[in-house]
C-alpha cells in the first residue's frame, strides 16, 4: 500500500512521541488525527502548556483530539469518523479499550521504551537508569488489552552510558524508535513480519514514578546513588534530608576507593563527609565508594555547578 493511502491515527505526547510522529510526516505517511493528553499547567506560574506532540501535529496542519479517556462513545465515534487503517502510539500514557483497538484494519502498533517483556508500564527508562542497566531499547508490539503485553513485532537495542540521564536516553530511544518506524509500518501492512509472544514469566513492572523515590542516604553503595541521580534529575530530582532540610544533588560521578583525588587521611571518614571541595571538586564520602557531586541544589537555594560553590563546603563536615 502506498504510504499516502493508510490513514493512521498517531497517539502519544511527550517529546519522545514528537520524535516518532515527525518520523511518520517526514517518511509520507498520511497521519489523519493525532491524539495526546490535555494541556497542562507547567511553572511556578501554572502556564498551561500545550504536550510536545501537540506542537508538532498543528505546525504539520494535522487535527488534535485530547480526550480525558477513550472509554467513551463521544471518543469511539470520533476515531471512527477517520476510518483509520492503523493506530501507532508512542507514550501516549493510556490503555486503549479493545473497541478502539479493534477499529483499524491493521490494528494498533506501539514504540515502548524497553526491551520487552521487561519493563512494562510508565516508566521503563527511568526504572532502566535506576536499576543500573547497561542495554534498554525499543519494542514495536501489536498492542492488546493489556499493560505493554501485547505480541512483540520487531526490537531495537540500546546501549546505556554509565553516566547518562534519562533525558539524554529517552531522545536517543525516540531516535531509534523513528528511524525503524516506516520501515516496520511498511513491512507490517504488506504482511511481512510475524509476532512473537512475550514471555510473561520474565515480565517486570515499571509502575510511575513517585516523588519519595527521589530521596537516598549517605550510607547507601555510590554506584547507586548515582544511578537515582541521573535517573530522576528531570523529575522529582535526587535529593538527601537532614531533618527539615533538602539537598538535592542533580548530576554526580562515581569515584572509587583508590582514586587519586581522594586524601588517605578521608577514608575512614563517615558517610555523608565532604572529603574534597575545591574547584569542579565536590565529593562525598558514601557508604561504599565516593559520589563526585556535579551539580546541587542547596535547601532554599538555586542549581549550582560544584565549581561555582565547593569553596562553601568544609572538608571533614557532613555535606548537610
Amino acid at each position: 500500500m502506498d504510504r499516502r493511502d493508510l490513514k493512521i491515527i498517531f497517539m502519544g505526547t511527550p517529546e519522545f512521541a514528537g520524535t516518532n510522529l515527525k518520523a511518520l510526516t517526514g517518511a509520507g505517511f498520511n497521519v489523519v488525527l493525532v491524539l495526546c493528553q490535555p494541556d497542562k499547567p507547567v511553572g511556578r506560574k501554572h502556564i498551561l502548556t500545550a504536550p510536545p506532540v501537540k506542537v508538532l501535529a498543528q505546525e504539520n496542519g494535522i487535527e488534535v483530539y485530547q480526550p480525558d479517556t477513550l472509554r467513551t462513545d463521544e471518543a469511539l465515534a470520533r476515531l471512527k469518523e477517520y476510518e483509520p487503517d492503523l493506530i501507532v502510539t508512542a507514550a501516549y500514557g493510556k490503555i486503549l479499550p479493545k473497541a478502539v483497538l479493534d477499529l483499524p484494519k491493521y490494528g494498533c502498533i506501539n514504540c515502548h521504551g524497553s526491551l520487552l517483556p521487561a519493563r512494562r508500564g510508565a516508566s521503563p527508562v527511568q526504572r532502566a537508569i535506576l536499576e543500573g542497566d547497561k542495554v534498554t531499547g525499543v519494542t514495536f508490539m501489536k498492542m492488546d488489552v493489556g499493560m505493554d503485553t501485547g505480541d512483540i513485532i520487531d526490537k531495537v537495542e540500546v546501549a546505556i552510558d554509565s553516566n547518562e540521564h534519562t533525558e539524554s536516553l529517552m531522545n536517543r530511544l525516540a531516535e531509534a524508535s523513528a528511524e525503524k518506524l516506516p520501515e516496520i509500518i511498511d513491512r507490517w501492512v504488506n504482511g511481512e513480519l510475524t509476532t512473537i509472544k512475550q514471555d510473561d514469566s520474565k515480565a517486570t513492572s515499571c509502575p510511575p514514578i513517585l516523588p519519595e523515590e527521589g530521596e537516598f542516604r549517605w550510607n547507601q553503595d555510590a554506584k547507586d546513588i548515582h544511578n537515582r541521580v541521573r535517573a530522576l534529575s528531570s523529575w522529582p530530582g535526587a535529593f538527601v534530608m537532614k531533618d527539615d532540610k533538602k539537598l538535592k544533588v542533580l548530576d554526580s560521578e562515581v569515584v572509587s576507593d583508590d582514586d587519586q583525588l581522594i586524601p588517605e587521611d578521608m577514608k575512614n571518614t563517615e558517610p555523608g563527609t565532604v572529603v574534597k571541595a575545591k574547584g569542579e571538586n565536590l565529593i562525598v564520602k558514601c557508604g561504599s565508594g565516593y559520589l563526585k557531586v556535579k551539580e546541587l541544589q542547596q535547601p532554599g537555594g538555586k542549581r549550582l555547578n560544584a565549581r561555582d560553590c565547593a569553596h562553601n563546603f568544609v572538608v571533614g563536615r557532613p555535606v548537610i
